[in-house]
């Protein structure tokens, strides 16, 4: 967490909001969360600039500038982006706080710290920064081909979850919607990427599409701690449509068999073995 969905909902949050701001002040009080760069050097990159777009590359939020920089932030694990007057109550472990030039602030916490921000100048043919190189095709972004997934699917040997978790094969997909995509596809989280017929891969990829699009309509997951949060402070609601996820030993909603869970990819993984295969 937060995954796509949720990284994808607080774009939106940004882009309806803040586009058109400018960042009068920076302040730093967690140097891990600006690690790929001096903390002076990063907020001298902000300061005085205004947010003119915002974008996402799998689980990366991309927050243009108007020098054609680029604000990057990843939550990893326990990172929130939240959107605040200065005179409301700082959530615990806030790191880095811009302050705007309507006098609103935006607060970046992470209890975990691996989550970081840095601003980016070098961009490849996609206008992503050159640190994201790696990562794969974003299946909102820039869709979900299906030849090209079926003959990547047919190169591996790995567990089905573990391809979907593999940021350089699809960007964005977590262990949440990892095992979601793999209910409603109707396959197992456990079976090998190359055995995958053609009307398998099929089904996946219109489960990758209904799953995350549906996830997105509802503004992500907020799991029990409640970690997870918009960019107003608010809660996702995807949760209480979650199939398999976190439902050890409920009772399958497709065909009444029990939710099972096993390892894969080092990941807790939920599943129905009876119609998931």
């Amino acid at each position: 967490m937060p995954e796509l969905p949720e990284v994808e909902t607080v774009r939106r949050g940004i882009e309806g909001t803040l586009l058109g701001r400018r960042v009068v002040a920076v302040s730093v009080t967690g140097r891990r969360s600006v690690r790929r760069q001096s903390a002076p050097e990063f907020c001298a990159s902000l300061e005085g600039r205004v947010l003119v777009g915002a974008r996402r590359r799998g689980k990366y939020l991309l927050v243009d500038l108007d020098d054609a920089a680029v604000l990057v932030v990843h939550l990893r694990m326990s990172g929130q982006l939240l959107h605040a007057r200065p005179e409301s109550p700082t959530v615990a472990h806030t790191h880095v706080v811009l302050a705007l030039d309507d006098g609103s602030e935006v607060r970046f916490s992470d209890p975990r710290t691996f989550g970081e921000l840095f601003v980016a100048r070098e961009l490849d043919g996609r206008d992503a920064p050159l640190a994201l190189a790696s990562i794969g095709r974003d299946p909102l972004v820039d869709g979900v081909d299906e030849a090209e997934l079926r003959h990547r699917l047919a190169h591996r040997r790995v567990a089905l979850k573990a391809f979907l978790l593999d940021q350089r094969e699809l960007a964005g997909i977590g262990n949440i919607y990892a095992d979601e995509i793999c209910f409603v596809a109707r396959l197992s989280p456990l079976r090998r990427s190359d055995t995958l017929t053609r009307l398998a891969v099929h089904r996946l990829v219109a489960a990758i599409d209904e799953v995350l699009t549906e996830a997105v309509t509802l503004g992500g997951s907020t799991l029990r701690d409640a970690r997870y949060r918009d960019l107003f402070g608010g809660t996702g609601t995807f949760q209480i449509r979650h199939a398999v996820y976190d439902r050890l030993d409920e009772p399958c909603l497709r065909c009444s068999g029990t939710i099972r869970r096993v390892r894969v990819a080092g990941r807790s993984s939920y599943s129905c073995p009876r119609c998931q295969r």
